[in-house]
């Protein structure tokens, strides 16, 4: 459901977009935003800071793109948040010892500090190279095909990402387990010998 619930507004979008063009579309993703935030509300979950600054960028950006008749400044949403993600990721990490993917993720992960970090690295430059592909095919390719890259090829690539940041924790983290559990083995046996 939760997967759903971070998709929703980008199929609203999709479909909008195929039915009535890319100016009810950015209507309607500016309603499925708010609908979003809504749903948290109504599980009395706190809405992740993340999902407040996707939907301020949504209204803002997509509040333009319809006043002014101009598919422009919801192109440049997707590159502004991908960048603002990458900058964020970077200047926490860098200038204030804050890894905010290791926030997220230390509850079920424990990693050496130096795998925090270039997971952290990671994850930036890839938010930064979805953000330059993103502005590169938006102005330089057709509206339609923006949109399915908007809706397809960047949510394969952060699918893609994860598996792949997935695959490199867990040959960590195998390693790690195995010393776990000689550890305890050892342990016991020296328990049974006493």
């Amino acid at each position: 459901m939760q997967l759903f619930i971070e998709y929703f507004p980008l199929l609203v979008f999709f479909i909008i977009n195929s039915i009535a063009g890319i100016y009810w579309a950015t209507g309607s993703l500016i309603v499925a935003a708010f609908i979003q935030l809504f749903y948290y509300k109504f599980k009395k979950e706190k809405i992740p800071t993340k999902q407040w600054i996707i939907f301020g960028l949504i209204v803002v950006f997509g509040g333009l793109t319809i006043y002014l008749q101009n598919d422009a400044f919801l192109k440049w949403k997707v590159t502004i948040i991908n960048a603002f993600f990458a900058g964020a990721l970077l200047v926490s990490n860098t200038f204030f010892k804050k890894n905010i993917i290791k926030e997220f993720l230390s509850e079920s992960l424990s990693l050496p500090e130096n795998i925090w970090s270039r997971l952290n690295f990671s994850w930036a430059m890839f938010f930064l190279f979805c953000s330059g592909l993103n502005y590169y095919i938006a102005f330089n390719y057709p509206l339609d095909t923006w949109v399915n890259f908007k809706v397809f090829g960047l949510t394969g690539l952060m699918f893609l990402f994860s598996i792949t940041s997935i695959l490199f924790l867990y040959k960590y983290l195998s390693v790690e387990d195995d010393e776990i559990d000689t550890n305890n083995i050892t342990r016991e046996k020296s328990e049974k010998s006493n």
